[in-house]
């Protein structure tokens, strides 16, 4: 029995009222409790793979490293068996860790599409505006594919994509792996069994935090949303498509404000230079010194691909910092991403729901509250608390997690399944559903720029 199918017996609120008004609990201990299997995620179409999904990595670099790793752990259900990246310690790393021959090593992903197909799938985790071109390819050749998020920087290439998918029946799984972390399903599965009612409302942030903000949108790759993709749909698809995937109604209108305010040139404190290793006179005392974040902390190296001896990293950050946009002043710099906004939704059931993302934070971890005409619930992506209005009794779950909420890997292992069973409707998040999604981001940055309501039409 689901858990979905248990707490609508109703089973669970007469458990629930044997404790006290206020139980913390880890699912562990709820499942033993209510005699529940213990993994959420079990799913009963699920087979066991007798042999396992060969794919492709294109794009090496930190998301496509941890989709891949799912091989490392899980030999008998993916083998990662080539690599596609410019960047040749990336290549080198990602063959040594999935034992791949030097043949199946390609600078260029368009060479992989020369040959004739030689595995079940692509795992594609380049840069937003390099998704296009390789799963257009990748689906005309005949390939399965696992899409980083977001599907495509425009709408007209979502909108492409999409239909090329369709066209080849080809399965395209996109990375929105919120839906995957327990604390995304736990909500959604209370949320369908009934127990807050129908959503009235939703509140939902996004604390990006700030040295993150800094380090991504500000110095990083997606500084610029010309250059990579407006943060509303880089960063926040994923808010977005949860919002729509707890509500479970089509979108209707979307209205946003929003804009960068702090991180420009007019905020550049007297005494500062170009870069942190400059001389800069207030880096003693800057939250966003590249110093302090990469080089005395070691924090968010990763953009660095470090060499393996550790004595030698430190003199290679250092070098980094001199030289790459990583150790430039976050207030000198070309970026143009808001670091704060707000989006309003108006969902085709009556839901409303109102999103905020924040740069200014010193926390990240996303905070939800959810309104229903029996109950509402508070949580903050590793806890929630549910509380009935006609009982006044509470209940509480908690589970500390990753940063994605341990979603990574649920999400590849849903992928592999659906791939070795050739049946998209093992997915969560496959091409059809996520890309509305996208087009409630698309919809929120025009009506930033513009001022207008926006409605949004599949």
């Amino acid at each position: 029995m689901s858990l979905r199918q248990f707490i609508a017996s109703r089973k669970f609120l007469r458990h629930v009222e044997s404790l006290t008004n206020i139980a913390t609990l880890g699912w562990k201990e709820v499942a033993d409790l209510l005699g529940l299997n213990d993994d959420v995620f079990y799913n009963p179409q699920h087979r066991k793979i007798e042999k396992p999904v060969t794919a492709i990595l294109i794009g090496a670099g930190h998301r496509g490293t941890i989709y891949a790793d799912y091989a490392s752990l899980n030999t008998d259900e993916l083998q990662i068996v080539a690599v596609a990246d410019n960047n040749p310690e990336r290549r080198k790393r990602t063959a040594r860790k999935h034992k791949i021959a030097a043949d199946q090593c390609y600078k260029d992903w368009k060479d992989v599409f020369i040959k004739e197909k030689f595995a079940d799938a692509v795992i594609i985790a380049t840069p937003d505006q390099l998704h296009t071109a390789p799963c257009l390819a990748a689906l005309d050749a005949g390939y399965d594919i696992l899409l980083e998020k977001p599907i495509a920087p425009t709408e007209e290439e979502c909108r492409l994509i999409l239909k090329r998918a369709k066209e080849t029946g080809r399965i395209v799984g996109v990375c929105h792996v919120l839906r995957y972390s327990p604390y995304f399903r736990e909500l959604k599965e209370v949320i369908n069994a009934g127990l807050i009612g129908e959503i009235i409302s939703i509140q939902h942030m996004e604390p990006i935090e700030h040295v993150h903000m800094s380090h991504s949108y500000v110095r990083g790759k997606w500084r610029n949303s010309k250059m990579a993709a407006p943060i509303i749909l880089a960063k926040s698809s994923h808010d977005t498509d949860i919002i729509r995937w707890l509500v479970n109604s089509p979108v209707h209108d979307v209205h946003c404000f929003g804009n960068l305010r702090w991180f420009k040139n007019a905020n550049a404190p007297e005494g500062s230079t170009e870069r942190c290793t400059d001389g800069c006179k207030v880096e003693d005392s800057c939250a966003y010194s590249a110093l302090q974040i990469y080089y005395r902390d070691r924090k968010r190296t990763y953009v660095f691909d470090l060499p393996e001896d550790e004595d030698e990293q430190g003199p290679f950050i250092l070098e980094q910092l001199k030289t790459s946009d990583y150790g430039r002043c976050v207030y000198r710099m070309d970026n143009d991403q808001p670091d704060h906004l707000t989006v309003n939704m108006l969902f085709e059931n009556g839901t409303t729901a109102a999103f905020s993302m924040e740069a200014h934070v010193s926390y990240e971890g996303r905070k939800t509250r959810i309104m229903g005409s029996k109950g509402d619930i508070i949580g903050d992506m590793e806890s929630f608390v549910l509380t009935d209005f006609k009982t006044r009794k509470q209940t509480s779950w908690s589970l500390k997690t990753d940063a994605h909420g341990g979603g990574d890997h649920r999400l590849v292992k849903d992928w592999v399944q659906a791939v070795y069973q050739q049946n998209k409707d093992l997915l969560s998040s496959s091409i059809e559903v996520s890309v509305e999604s996208h087009l409630m981001a698309f919809g929120a940055e025009r009506s930033r720029q513009n001022r207008t309501i926006e409605d949004i039409k599949l």
